[in-house]
């Protein structure tokens, strides 16, 4: 038993000396979506990507490797994807004004991230990486008066092979975007302002929720296929500096499709 957990930290240690003298990690995931199995609503709706989420990019410097994982485009390309499969129609805006001067939309969505975190194999002992996305998505009226923020966290994994070309944190932040995709596609309909887009009505201040955690889009996570995704919880140290990252999904977690 010692003599494998001897070669596993052997072989982590090679690995981890191979990634920085290759110039580091650096990825760009994104996420493909099976079609869910909705009810899509009739509200036509628009959507504001910030440029701090179109050019969201994490950058750290851990065990002597440089990472770095390109977020945005993926992003801004789920939420696309995510509007379109829960909407009629979907219109993009490069900003809130150009949002706020078109007709007949009955909400603005405007998503964030507001946070990338990530452990190794290392952490993990050389079993696998896990990834956790934290989001928040403003609700604004069509006038562009700010309604609802939503909040919600992606979690995800993957084993640790291949780990020379990033692979496994690649398959990691897919598991966490689409973890996040089916969190809202499956409890937003739910949700105060869902119901009332379900009806073809436009969200106005009238309509307003709590817009604390408290009234978040809380954790459905989604099945992934048990060749590229360790059940196994974290329970190897945190790298300094990165936030927590929670355990994978159950096995009897319901999917999103």
């Amino acid at each position: 038993m010692r003599a494998n957990a001897l070669i596993r930290l052997t072989a982590v240690a090679t690995l981890t000396a191979t990634l920085a003298a290759c110039g580091g990690v650096q990825i760009k995931p994104e996420a493909a979506l099976p079609k869910p199995i909705i009810v899509t609503m009739p509200a036509h709706i628009g959507l504001v990507v910030p440029a701090e989420t179109r050019n969201y990019t994490h950058s750290e410097t851990r065990w002597g490797v440089d990472w770095t994982v390109q977020l945005g485009e993926g992003h801004r390309n789920l939420m696309l994807a995510i509007l379109k499969d829960e909407f009629s129609e979907v219109r993009e805006y490069k900003d809130m004004e150009a949002a706020r001067a078109a007709p007949d939309l009955k909400a603005i969505f405007e998503p964030v991230i507001e946070n990338y975190s990530f452990v190794t194999a290392r952490e993990t002992g050389g079993r696998y990486y896990a990834v956790t996305i934290r989001y928040r998505i403003n609700l604004y009226s069509p006038t562009g008066e700010k309604v609802d923020s939503l909040t919600l966290t992606g979690y995800g994994n993957a084993l640790a092979k291949g780990m020379s070309s990033g692979k496994p944190l690649q398959l990691a932040s897919i598991s966490a975007m689409r973890d996040a995709a089916a969190k809202f596609l499956v409890q937003f309909p739910e949700q105060s302002v869902g119901e009332r887009l379900a009806r073809n009505e436009a969200v106005t201040l009238e309509t307003k929720v709590a817009s604390s955690d408290a009234g978040g889009i809380e954790t459905v996570p989604i099945e992934e296929s048990p060749t590229t995704v360790d059940a196994t919880p974290v329970t190897g140290p945190t790298a300094p500096g990165a936030a927590p990252v929670a355990p994978p999904p159950a096995a009897n977690a319901p999917k999103a499709s």
